[in-house]
Formats: structure tokens, C-alpha cells, sequence
């Protein structure tokens, strides 16, 4: 039987990726009363990273955890690294500007460039491996890569593409689901908790406080900020707050209700043969296909097919992850009809009603920072984000005052109302794929 990872535990769920975690690290639970330059609260890659660059800058810095590091969407995620930021920024045009639509474009490959430079710089063993194609399922979906394709080359796109027909797809996968594709080398795929637990080692080497199993219980604004735990309290001149999905509306109601949680699931086949892994995944890419429920997957290390999707906005979790995602992936790869499965598991992201990340600062309390709301595509964004938060904070805001020009609403309701709103919503979003 595959191991079943319980997705709500105040531990890491089962997952292939803490079964094969490297740096695991027991941080201490804040049991006193400290003063920082920043308080950061969650240790994802938006907390980290945010850190990391704070300290670089010769900040001092606190992390306060609910969990542990990684534990959320940062640890569990499909572990793919792709270009770009948000969905459709022309739509935004109007608050940020043609200037700004290009910066958030460019700026969605610099953040692919702090993953591979950030791995680099601190050593971070996480599997990294570049290439990666979005799959095409329609006609129309090859109209979007043909036009993608143009655009990234008029942008500068310094890594190498290639659109890819029917007949050219064995070149990249063995699977006749799809109709074309757009390889990309400059985006890939990695072991995301690995990554996450490296961080969290370059964090404290550069002096960074953790404290995990801290969740924060209330948070005091004023020109000194005090953020309290259940045992312990941090004095802060600047606040971040990065829980995304997990913040909740009672910590901080600005920005609580301006993201949903939604699910998203994983499972990890047993160890395949090399000559098999050979005919499914020739170039050990990473693949999404380009649907709104889409599938995602590439392989592990050892071998591993990781196969995900199943997006889930109702609120309400599969009863068994391996059932419902099996037929995906033998759907997409019918020469694994039958593969033991060893490992399932799922988690929360965060989803904004225009599917662009949050940045900004909390309109009464201009010293709070947040970001959140990555809509699955966190593993590069979360760095971006980081990196602006710590310009804002060092007053060079021109970046960071781009995202925080932009509107984001607040769901109507309570949490028992709006993921039937989100639901309805992405229901509406399939409907309209059929045609």
C-alpha cells in the first residue's frame, strides 16, 4: 500500500521528499522576549528568502514557524522551476503601466536566475535539473506557445527554446496525449524541501534566528512592532508576513481574505527501470500541460515518476490521493498502468482572484510587509518576492511598488463561503476549455 501522508499534521507529511530530506534540522521553539530588525513570520521560501536577503543587507532577523521549516506549500509542491510571474500582466496595465508589465515579465526571469544563483552561492544540494516543456492538449493551446515564443525571444530570453510538433515530441516524451509543446532550458525541476532546508542553513550561517512550533497569536502594530507566540514575543522595527496560505484572516484580516487555500496533490511511483524512464522521459524534463486542472510531473533522482495536479478548491481533500491521481498519469503514460506507487501526499496553496502574487504593505501599518497568493507557480516567484521585500525595506522600493500598485479583492464571506466562490469560479474556467 502506498504510504497514505496525513496533508493537516503539525508534522512533515510523508512525502517523497522528506523520506529523502538532507539537512533536516531541529530549530527551538521561542520561549523568551527578543528584539530584531525584521521579524519574519513562516519559514517557506518566501520567509527564507526574504531573510536571506535582509541579512545579505546586514539586517538582523527573526523567522517564527507555525510548523517547520518548509512544512507547507514550500516542502510539498511539484518541484518544478519555471519562468515568469502571474497570469495574462497585460491585464494590469492600466494601474502599473507598459513599463510595468515589463518589468514583472523580466523580473519573471531573474527569478528563476536567484534560484540557480542561491543553490550556487550556499552549496544546496536539491537535484536541480534544467529543461522543461508546456504541453499542448489543443489547437489553440499550440496558437499560445507559437506566441509565447515570440514574445520571450523579442524579450531577450537568454536560454534556448524550441516549439515542438506532434511528430518531434518523442525528441522530449513518450506519450501521445499532447499535440505539441514549448521546451524551455532555462526552467527545470528540484527537490523543493531540500532546497528549502538549504536555505534555512545559508539563513542562519548569515545570522538568522529560527524558531519553529512559534506560531504567532497576535500581532501589535506601531513604530515598534511586537508579534506574541504562545511562549514568547519578538520586538520588531519591520514586519513580513509570508504564511500565505496558512496566515489566516484572524492574524491579519487585510490580507487574510484576499487568499484562498486550495489543494493541490502528489504521488511518487516506486523506482523505475533506467531503460523505462529512457522511453517516457528521454531528457529528464519537467512537464505541465496547459490546462486549467492541469498535470505536471517529472523524475526523481532515483528514479521516481512524480506525477501531480488534481487541483482541488472545495475545501475538502481526496480520500485517497492515489486513486484519484492514477488515472491521470496512466492516461498520460499507459506503459505505468499497474506501477506501485510508494508515496501520496498534498497541501494548501495560495490562489488570489487574479492569479497574480501579492506584494505590498499593510495600508494601516506602512512598517508590514506580505507576500502570497503564488497560484502554484511559487518555487521561482517566492524568491522574486523575497528579493523585493528587502528592497522596500532598504528604501529602494521602485520594484517592489510595481506589485504593490496592484488591486487585489477581498473574497466575500467567511472561509465557509469563499472556497465554494472559488470553486464555482474555476468551474466556470474548465466549462469554458471545452470550447
Amino acid at each position: 500500500m502506498p504510504i497514505q501522508s496525513p496533508i493537516h499534521s503539525d508534522n512533515y507529511p510523508a512525502s517523497f521528499y522528506h523520506a529523502t530530506a538532507k539537512e533536516l534540522f531541529q530549530h527551538p521553539r521561542l520561549e523568551e522576549s527578543l528584539e530584531t530588525d525584521v521579524c519574519v513570520i513562516g519559514a517557506g521560501f518566501s520567509g527564507l528568502n526574504s531573510a536571506i536577503e535582509l541579512a545579505e543587507r546586514g539586517f538582523g532577523v527573526t523567522i517564527l514557524e507555525a510548523k517547520k521549516v518548509g512544512w507547507g506549500a514550500s516542502g510539498r509542491n511539484g518541484g518544478e522551476l519555471i519562468r515568469g510571474i502571474g497570469h495574462n500582466i497585460e491585464q494590469f496595465e492600466p494601474s502599473i503601466g507598459k513599463e510595468g508589465v515589463l518589468a514583472i515579465k523580466r523580473m519573471g526571469f531573474e527569478a528563476v536566475d536567484i534560484v540557480r544563483e542561491r543553490i550556487a552561492q550556499y552549496q544546496i544540494d536539491c537535484d536541480l535539473r534544467w529543461g522543461y516543456c508546456d504541453l499542448a492538449l489543443k489547437p489553440r493551446h499550440m496558437q499560445e506557445l507559437e506566441q509565447e515564443l515570440t514574445e520571450l525571444e523579442q524579450l531577450g530570453y537568454p536560454h534556448k527554446l524550441k516549439l515542438l510538433s506532434k511528430e518531434q515530441l518523442p525528441e522530449v516524451i513518450g506519450s501521445e496525449r499532447y499535440l505539441g509543446a514549448l521546451s524551455d532550458m532555462g526552467s527545470g525541476h528540484l527537490h523543493p524541501l531540500n532546497l528549502a532546508l538549504g536555505e534555512a542553513r545559508a539563513a542562519r550561517s548569515l545570522g538568522v534566528n529560527i524558531y519553529e512550533d512559534s506560531a504567532a497569536t497576535e500581532i501589535i502594530k506601531g513604530e515598534q512592532i511586537r508579534v506574541r507566540t504562545e511562549r514568547g514575543e519578538v520586538r520588531c522595527r519591520y514586519l513580513i508576513l509570508a504564511g500565505n496560505a496558512y496566515i489566516g484572516a484572524k492574524l491579519e484580516p487585510h490580507i487574510g481574505g484576499k487568499v484562498l487555500p486550495a489543494g493541490s496533490y502528489l504521488l511518487a511511483t516506486e523506482p523505475l527501470p533506467q531503460a523505462l524512464c529512457a522511453d517516457i522521459i528521454p531528457q529528464n524534463m519537467a512537464f505541465a500541460d496547459m490546462s486549467i486542472a492541469l498535470d505536471y510531473f517529472h523524475l526523481s533522482a532515483d528514479n521516481r515518476l512524480l506525477f501531480g495536479g488534481l487541483c482541488n478548491y472545495s475545501g475538502r481533500d481526496p480520500k485517497d490521493i492515489c486513486a484519484a491521481l492514477r488515472p491521470n498519469m496512466e492516461r498520460v503514460f499507459p506503459a505505468l498502468k499497474g506501477v506501485k506507487i510508494d508515496y501520496q501526499w498534498g497541501g494548501m496553496i495560495g490562489i488570489g482572484a487574479n492569479r497574480m502574487p501579492q506584494i505590498g504593505r499593510l495600508p494601516d501599518s506602512p512598517n508590514i510587509y506580505f507576500a502570497q497568493a503564488y497560484a502554484g507557480h511559487g518555487v521561482n516567484a517566492t524568491h522574486m518576492a523575497g528579493r523585493l521585500l528587502a528592497e522596500a525595506i532598504s528604501q529602494q522600493a521602485e520594484r517592489f511598488d510595481i506589485f504593490a500598485s496592484i488591486e487585489h479583492m477581498t473574497f466575500p464571506g467567511g472561509p465557509a463561503l469563499r472556497s465554494p466562490i472559488l470553486a464555482a469560479g474555476m468551474l466556470y474556467h474548465r466549462f469554458k476549455e471545452l470550447f
